[in-house]
């Protein structure tokens, strides 16, 4: 079972919330804080993918250089 998901060289962790019946989840090897969730696989992939990209354009807005595992 692959419990993580990858997008533009960023990699997210997935738990599921057998409560609550969420998938969600955080983007791991950065200390800036990205997450995500859904409440099926489809949503969840794109919500991390959502979540990545407006990290993304924030940093631009803001002139920070957005944090990655490639530096």
């Amino acid at each position: 079972m692959k419990n993580t998901l990858k997008y533009k060289g960023y990699t997210g962790n997935v738990n599921f919330d057998a409560d609550d019946k969420i998938f969600h989840g955080r983007v791991l090897g950065i200390t800036d804080v990205i997450g995500f969730e859904g409440a099926s696989v489809s949503e969840l992939e794109k919500d991390f993918r959502e979540a990545i990209d407006d990290y993304l354009e924030t940093c631009q807005k803001i002139g920070r250089i957005p944090q990655s595992l490639n530096p």
